[in-house]
């Protein structure tokens, strides 16, 4: 298991995971931030760059927040290091 932490871009109009902000990792969705629509949004494009299941992923904090923690079952730190530098 790995642990991150990610910085989420709501109404992004074209999503990606990958980049940078302040240690964290980037992740661009296009839902905006209402009735947890983007952090929905963004635990999905985790999964889905780790090439894990969505429920790999949980939300340990930051459920209000852009900057969130996450752990993310099955994934490999060497994956997390190559999105991080995107």
């Amino acid at each position: 298991m790995v642990r991150i932490t990610v910085w989420v871009r709501p109404g992004s109009p074209r999503p990606r995971v990958g980049g940078d902000h302040g240690g964290a990792l980037v992740v661009q969705v296009s839902p905006r931030a209402v009735d947890g629509q983007a952090t929905s949004a963004a635990l999905a494009a985790v999964a889905e760059a780790f090439g894990v299941r969505r429920s790999a992923v949980t939300l340990v904090t930051g459920a209000t927040s852009r900057t969130k923690i996450l752990d993310v079952a099955g994934a490999d730190q060497t994956v997390f290091d190559r999105l991080l530098s995107a």
